[in-house]
């Protein structure tokens, strides 16, 4: 049974290369990050299994990739790029990877609240274009952060902002308990947060979960932080809170277009600080997260 990492920047290719054993699965390594959807066929050549990053696989192009019967994505977010059940009437299941990176998107989550809550970004934008702006920050400390999900991640974000003097309050979709956090309603969280950070994946029930109206729940003054998905949250929404000021400012590392047109409203707007879909990107989660997609395959081959 043949492997192919279809899509490896040069670094993932590196870890790659060196987690092979000898007597487990081979796999072809395309050091190609930048492939096309109709790349597929052509970059997989009938091999069974596909590993990817981040490239879109479509159903029809699925189709037309001879042989594939299994998808090992590098993460949680296949959603994002592929339909895991339109690929399985195809006979194609699709495996994820959890937990790999919780510290690593936590930690960004945490950079990107209190670089939000300081205005950081904006103040070192203004000041290289020469200008002394100097504003004033939103102490964090005795803060509420309400987290929208509890899986590993915001447990990670959870620790953190308990060391930093915050209070934490949480909801999540099916009863969960963690010592010094109280979990409540949704409403609650929206209600009572200075800060909102979302932690929850993409299905059809997350997706646009967070509405204009549920915004408007929010406290005057809210900083949003999504290291999620950009499709859980109404954009055009969020863009006229952030311009109204009814959202302090947003920190943001996942948007409904990836990646984020140069002339897109978000890039525009002051208040909001931005980062590449890269809260995951550290040595330690690459490691964890190539170290699992090889379990993945010698279980497959098994």
């Amino acid at each position: 049974m043949r492997a192919v990492f279809v899509d490896a920047n040069e670094s993932l290719a590196v870890i790659t290369e060196r987690l092979e054993k000898p007597g487990g699965p081979k796999m072809r390594i395309n050091r190609n990050p930048d492939i096309k959807p109709d790349d597929y066929p052509a970059v997989l050549d009938g091999a069974e299994i596909a590993v990817v990053d981040h490239t879109a696989l479509p159903t029809d192009v699925a189709k037309k990739c001879a042989g594939l019967k299994h998808v090992v994505f590098l993460g949680t977010g296949a959603r994002s790029y592929m339909n895991p059940e339109e690929l399985a009437e195809l006979g194609i299941a699709v495996h994820l990877i959890k937990g790999y990176g919780d510290t690593a998107v936590a930690e960004s989550a945490i950079a990107l609240m209190w670089s939000s809550a300081r205005v950081i970004a904006q103040m070192d934008r203004e000041m290289r274009a020469g200008n002394w702006l100097r504003e004033d920050g939103m102490q964090l400390t005795d803060k509420t952060l309400g987290l929208v999900g509890f899986g590993g991640i915001a447990a990670e974000v959870a620790r953190i902002a308990l060391g930093s003097g915050m209070k934490v309050i949480a909801w999540n979709r099916s009863p969960k308990s963690h010592p010094d956090i109280e979990f409540v309603d949704l409403d609650t969280v929206l209600a009572q947060s200075d800060v909102v950070s979302i932690h929850l994946l993409l299905n059809d029930e997350t997706r646009g979960m967070i509405t204009r109206d549920r915004i408007a729940q929010m406290k005057k003054g809210v900083v949003l932080i999504n290291t999620a998905r950009g499709a859980i949250v109404d954009e055009q929404a969020m863009i006229d809170a952030l311009n109204s000021g009814h959202i302090r400012h947003a920190g943001l590392d996942v948007y409904n277009i990836e990646p984020l047109p140069k002339d897109h409203p978000l890039t525009k707007i002051p208040n909001v600080t931005l980062s590449a879909h890269s809260a995951f990107r550290t040595p330690e989660a690459s490691e964890n997260l190539i170290h699992a997609a090889w379990e993945h395959c010698r279980r497959i081959v098994k």
